[in-house]
This record gives C-alpha cells, sequence and structure tokens, in this order.
C-alpha cells in the first residue's frame, strides 16, 4: 500500500511539474525514496510502474525531436538505472549514483566542480624554483571516469559497498571522485562544490545536541589550577547525573579566495553542563564553555598510502573560555592547523595547534599547564555507515606528560529530523574548567540529523 501510494505521488509531481522542466533528478530521489520506503526488489517496483505515465513526463520535460520508441528505450533505461541506485546502501554513493544518470554528462552551473589545488605538482614547481599555483584540471578528470571507476572498485571501495553495489556503480560510470563529492567530508566543508546556502549562512559545525542524561563517575566537585584557589563542592551540590547540551554552528564567510578556491568560515561552539535534577540547589549550570574560532579551509588533491586521498588543508584561530570570574575563570587561545583525509569510509581531522599568551605582568594566566593535559592537537575521526548510522570521536594526547582525553560517539536514526546520540567520553578536558581533571562520563539523548561527525 504505501509503496503504490508513493508511486502515485511520485507521477502526480512529475505530471503538475514536468512543463518547467524539473531536473530529472527530483523524479529519482522520489523512485529512490520509494524504493528504500517500500524495502522491495526492483521486479516490485517494475510491477507497480505505469510506464506509460513516465514517458509522458519524459516528453513533457523536453524530450522533442526523438521518435516515441526511442523515447520509451530511453525512459525505460533510466526508469532501471533510477531502481538500481536506488538500491545502494551508502547515502554518498548513491547521491552521486542519481547524479551520473540525471545529469547526462552535462554539469548544472550550480553543481560545477570546485577544482581543489593540485599538492605535488605545486610542491614539485615550488621545490624547482619557479613557484606555481596547480589547480587540478577538471577536463582531465573527466576523461579519466571510466579508468576511475575501474580503479574505484578495485582500490578505494566505497563506503560498505557491497558486490551488488559495486556492479551497480560500475554499470552507470560512477567514478571514485563521483562518490567523493557527497562524502561527509567533502559536504561539511564545501570542498568539491559550494553550497547553494551561499555565504552567511548557518550551517552545522560540531554536534548539536542535547543529552538529558549525563553521568559522570568522578565529578570535578575541587576545581582548581597552579593560579587559581580551590572551590570545594559536596555531594548535594554537585550530582554525579546532569544535563549535558551543545550549540554549534558555522557560516562562510567569504568563498573561492585566493584564486584557489579557498573558503573562510566563522564558527561558534557553546557548551553547558546543567545540574537540573539538582532541585536543592536551584538547579544550576555548573559549566558553560565559549568558543568562537574563524578558520580557513583549502581544497587539496594528493594521494596517501592504502588508498587515502588528502582532500583539505587550513588554518584557523580560537579563543576558549568560560566567562567565569576568579577563582573559576579559564581561557586560552590558540593558533591551528589543519588536514581532513579519506580512506574510503574512514575519514579524519587532524589538527596541532600552539597556545597565544595573551597575558600581561599584572593578569596571572589562568590555566598555566593547560597544554600539559590538553597537549598540542586533537584528531577527529568518523566511520560513515550504512541507514544514517556512524561512529566518531576526538582523541587528544600529550606524549611529555602521557595526559590527554578521548571523546567517542555513535549516531543512530530516530526519526526525519532527529537522530540518537550516545557519547562516552575519559580523560582530562571534558569541558575548560576540567581541564586538568580525570573523569569518565556517558550521555544519551538527540542530535540534529545534519551533524556527521565533523
Amino acid at each position: 500500500m504505501f509503496a503504490q501510494n508513493s508511486l502515485n505521488t511520485a507521477r502526480t509531481f512529475a505530471s503538475t511539474f514536468a512543463p518547467r522542466r524539473l531536473s530529472l533528478l527530483v523524479a529519482a530521489t522520489l523512485f529512490g525514496a520509494c524504493a528504500n520506503a517500500a524495502a522491495v526488489d526492483d521486479s516490485a517496483f517494475e510491477s507497480d510502474i505505469d510506464t506509460q505515465t513516465a514517458i509522458t513526463a519524459t516528453k513533457q520535460l523536453g524530450a522533442t525531436g526523438a521518435s516515441q520508441s526511442t523515447q520509451e528505450a530511453t525512459v525505460a533505461q533510466q526508469t532501471k538505472l533510477f531502481m538500481d541506485c536506488a538500491q545502494v546502501q551508502t547515502d554518498a554513493a548513491r547521491l552521486a549514483c542519481f547524479d551520473k544518470i540525471t545529469r547526462d554528462g552535462e554539469v548544472p552551473s550550480y553543481t560545477a566542480n570546485k577544482q581543489p589545488l593540485d599538492l605535488a605538482e605545486t610542491l614539485k614547481t615550488t621545490f624547482s624554483g619557479n613557484p606555481q599555483v596547480v589547480l587540478v584540471d577538471s577536463s582531465d578528470s573527466s576523461d579519466k571516469a571510466g579508468e576511475d571507476s575501474a580503479q574505484m572498485l578495485a582500490t578505494v571501495q566505497p563506503i560498505n559497498t557491497n558486490k551488488d553495489d559495486q556492479k551497480i556503480l560500475q554499470s552507470v560510470g560512477v567514478s571514485q571522485s563521483d562518490i567523493e563529492k557527497y562524502t561527509p567530508l567533502s559536504q561539511a566543508y564545501d570542498l568539491d562544490k559550494n553550497s547553494e546556502r551561499g555565504t552567511w549562512s548557518a550551517r552545522p559545525h560540531r554536534p548539536m545536541y542535547l543529552l538529558p542524561l549525563f553521568y559522570s563517575i568522578n565529578p570535578n566537585r575541587n576545581p582548581s589550577t597552579p593560579n587559581q584557589e580551590e572551590v570545594p563542592y559536596t555531594d548535594d551540590e554537585m550530582n554525579n547525573t546532569e544535563l549535558k547540551l551543545q550549540v554549534s554552528l558555522k557560516t562562510k564567510v567569504a568563498e573561492d579566495l585566493f584564486g584557489t578556491n579557498a573558503d573562510m568560515w566563522f564558527g561558534y561552539t557553546q557548551q553547558s553542563h546543567w545540574q537540573v535534577y539538582n532541585a536543592e540547589n536551584s538547579r544550576p549550570f555548573r559549566a558553560t564553555d565559549y568558543e568562537p574560532e574563524i578558520f580557513v579551509t583549502q581544497p587539496v588533491s594528493a594521494n596517501l598510502p592504502f588508498g587515502g586521498r588528502l582532500r583539505m588543508l587550513g588554518a584557523g584561530a580560537s579563543h576558549h573560555s568560560n566567562g567565569q570570574s576568579d577563582p573559576l575563570s579559564r581561557s586560552w587561545n590558540r593558533l591551528y592547523l589543519m588536514g581532513g583525509a579519506e580512506w574510503g569510509k574512514f575519514a579524519v581531522i587532524p589538527r596541532v595547534w600552539t597556545r597565544i599568551k595573551t597575558e600581561n605582568g599584572s593578569d596571572a594566566d589562568d590555566n598555566p599547564d593547560i597544554e600539559d593535559y590538553m597537549g598540542y592537537g586533537d584528531v577527529t575521526f568518523m566511520y560513515d555507515l550504512p541507514d544514517r548510522h556512524s561512529v566518531s570521536g576526538t582523541v587528544r594526547y600529550n606524549p611529555k606528560t602521557e595526559k590527554g582525553g578521548m571523546q567517542l560517539d555513535y549516531v543512530y536514526p530516530l526519526s526525519d529530523n532527529i537522530n540518537g546520540y550516545v557519547q562516552l567520553f575519559h580523560g582530562y578536558g571534558e569541558s575548560i574548567i576540567d581541564y586538568n581533571h580525570k573523569n569518565t562520563a556517558v550521555g544519551m539523548g538527540i542530535v540534529l540529523n545534519d551533524w556527521k561527525g565533523f
């Protein structure tokens, strides 16, 4: 029943908007959604689809000048390809498959690919004494699409593809570069094409979540630093169980800079720990962290060992503080360098940073030893799973002091707009007030579905 109703809706949509020459990609997406929602095989769909309706819609979309027999053959072929692409399990590979069969060799202007920096060639010209900015030639990439498609299946396989998926992608001619346009890393930082949202529009940055249950095994009831006196709390004043929430957004300030397709971003993250179950003490906010930052991302292309690809380089500056007065004040400023790389379904963003000290002789550093615990960088990673599931995390470590922290995140779908979220933390620096306190904590709640781990 659901399949039939969905197909009727798709037919009505196509018939209504066909005179406006709506892209076949919409029809492909509708058919793909129907296929996934109904959870049936191709034969079931073929028995339900009214071929004549599809032919009529295709004619109205502008397939003029062709004979009816040719139109019927084209419609039948595209319908089969739509159904085949709908069976691909991975989001990035499925979107690339739809895009490939609907654009018919023509890339619309609003999805025109960016040309990433060819890192190897740029370095080669620099070391040869004739420094030049060398971008990847998009025409060369198109010429090699067939070769890339075959190599993709033999080397860097798309995320979680099985043999059936590989056969579909190969038959459509989907290359690894096609899939990379839809990976979480590419979409998070517009590495392959600029988002239609443009500049100065709010977009997800770090996870936006609400954890009604966040339990700390060893909460920090005696926060202090070498320059700030200890502030003691009793068990009644600070419960082990609290609510944790985070709001994190970024916006693109400028795009396609420096003649290299670089982008500039502004991000803001606010994380709070709320003692909402502590009614005896008026449910206070225990800690709130504020972290504005500005950074630049540069799309690049370079091969890495084991079939990996370097996709991005970047640099930025951040301020991190808790907005408290002494003796609870904590803050630090950093400059950082970062990169972004992918190995099929596994992606990483490593960062290295240096602290900028802004204190003068009259102002004592709130936390002079913060790097001993927070280290000199971190690595964020994500493993993308089928059906909107993902595992991600962040690791920090200072080899000199053997101190650091690790956070693991598991995301799973609950509805179209909300995902379930499980967070596990162990180590130092769960919040900046706890930068020198070791704790293990676990939380459960929800996260917005357009966050994919970065």
